[in-house]
């Protein structure tokens, strides 16, 4: 199973087997209102590694702790669990809003839309702690959008991890897209098929 929300991972079987990591498209991933360009690229990663703070972490813009944290997943994804990593001094995120499938949100948008599911968060510095979803409204996610509306006091929000849990779907959107394609009458076949007195006319 996924951790359920306000547990302890040390005492639980907190595998990174249930990580959605790999299913992430990076590339893609976005931020609005990050104070480096491209910085929320880099809280997204293994399990284990989710307390490395070595690297980048995303912030928002000084005096703004609104952030808006967008990510697209390279097949349908069903969500458990979500883990958020913040920083120290009052900059940890203390609400967390989720809208699925939603592409192109600003902050108008996430401010008057009803979020599939909300949280009030803990500071959770060391990644103990997850926060489990309302599984049946997390299932055959593409995208999934984090609207984090206001840190624990502090004058911008720092996120240094953040980790989904759950399962993926075998059947990636490219090789749906092909089969899709492949069951697509093909004109030329057509044609082909007419010359050869197979019945069927050529459509322009």
């Amino acid at each position: 199973m996924a951790c359920l929300h306000d547990h302890n991972c040390e005492d639980h079987d907190c595998s990174s087997s249930w990580s959605l990591y790999k299913h992430i498209d990076l590339s893609k991933v976005s931020a609005l209102n990050e104070a480096v360009s491209g910085s929320v690229k880099s809280v997204f990663r293994a399990w284990e590694q989710r307390l490395d703070s070595s690297g980048e972490h995303l912030a928002s813009n000084e005096g703004d702790p609104e952030l808006l944290v967008y990510v697209p997943f390279t097949t349908d994804v069903k969500i458990k669990s979500i883990s958020v990593v913040g920083g120290a001094d009052g900059t940890s995120p203390s609400k967390m809003r989720v809208f699925i499938n939603r592409d192109g949100i600003d902050f108008s948008d996430a401010q008057s839309m009803q979020p599939v599911q909300e949280w009030d968060l803990v500071e959770n510095l060391h990644g103990v702690l997850e926060y489990q979803t309302r599984y049946s409204k997390f299932q055959s996610v593409a995208s999934i959008t984090l609207h984090f509306p206001e840190s624990f006091g502090g004058d911008t929000t720092q996120i240094h991890y953040i980790g989904f849990k759950g399962e993926a779907t075998q059947l990636k959107r490219d090789v749906v897209a092909t089969i899709v394609y492949e069951l697509t009458p093909n004109p030329s076949d057509h044609k082909t098929r007419a010359e050869s007195g197979g019945g069927l006319s050529h459509v322009e």
